[in-house]
């Protein structure tokens, strides 16, 4: 069996998905059409504007839309047919578009708007991320709730890579106090929005209300999700899904067990860079891994 997986914030750089870009009409209009629906030029951003591709209101529907015209050419010449979907974080928006549920216009309009609420969600500097190198998740749980103030797992990356968030004095603390407990590195992430933490939730609601005037449809493909680890089909769960996943941690780890235990051998990551087949590999080493960014990876495929 065989799934695709699609990256989330970081992935990003100028000028992915151009040969893509410059080799498919269809691709040109998909940019298009995405482009007035946004009211700005996305494309431009993507090509050309480093400094504006890094802010996360522009970042969460560049990686999107570059990821989703990639499977599609991909799809088109290969026709493979995946058994489940995941996308880590933002990526997730990209897996459900893919399935179905969403149009590519309303998912890169729908990440558009997360990426401003969560770029609006806690003034500048008050927020910060780390990852937590070398120490069990479950340590790091314990931890957590000895600190003062909002620090949480964001992410469980992978067995060895665990990342937080919160304010940032309190994350500071708990990078101190995980340090001293034998966490082998603790790195501050160039991230200006705490993500997966309890400080978005008001702006999650604000975001639901445009979950709620999105239409969805029902997943055609089962995608994984990232709050249980276990997958969603149902259009209702899928928004019940997208209005939580902002403030909700990213079970990375959880998921790609979930997809060796259910017989998946084979993993595509379809998007800019490897950031996901790196975090895989040291999650389960028997799973075949393959990457498809570039034409020429389509082609070899």
């Amino acid at each position: 069996m065989i799934a695709f997986v699609f990256p989330g914030q970081g992935s990003q750089y100028v000028g992915m998905g151009k040969d893509i870009y410059d080799s498919f009409e269809e691709v040109r209009e998909i940019h298009n059409k995405v482009n007035e629906k946004l009211g700005f030029n996305l494309t431009e951003i993507i090509f050309n504007d480093e400094e504006k591709l890094n802010l996360t209101q522009y970042t969460q529907p560049a990686i999107l839309l570059t990821s989703y015209l990639i499977y599609k050419i991909f799809n088109d010449k290969k026709n493979i047919t995946p058994s489940f979907l995941a996308g880590h974080s933002l990526g997730e928006f990209t897996a459900l578009t893919v399935a179905g549920s969403l149009s590519i216009e309303d998912a890169v309009y729908l990440t558009y708007i997360r990426g401003s609420l969560m770029q609006s969600a806690v003034p500048e500097g008050k927020g910060l991320m780390a990852a937590i190198i070398g120490l069990d998740a479950n340590k790091i749980e314990e931890v957590l709730k000895t600190i003062d103030g909002v620090v949480e797992i964001a992410n469980y990356n992978s067995y060895e890579q665990t990342v937080i968030s919160g304010e940032t004095e309190a994350v500071k603390k708990a990078m101190e106090v995980l340090k001293s407990q034998g966490a082998k590195k603790v790195v501050p992430l160039a991230v200006s929005v705490p993500a997966h933490s309890s400080l978005l939730k008001e702006k999650a609601k604000e975001f639901a209300k445009y979950i709620e005037d999105t239409p969805f449809n029902d997943a055609k493909i089962p995608v994984i999700s990232n709050i249980t680890a276990t997958p969603i089909t149902k259009a209702q769960e899928i928004k019940e899904e997208l209005k939580a996943h902002f403030y909700s941690p990213v079970r990375w780890v959880q998921t790609v067990e979930f997809l060796a235990n259910n017989g998946v051998k084979t993993v595509y990551e379809i998007g800019p860079k490897k950031v996901l087949t790196g975090l895989i590999k040291r999650i389960n080493g028997n799973l075949e891994l393959k990457n498809i960014e570039t034409l020429q990876d389509i082609e070899n495929a």
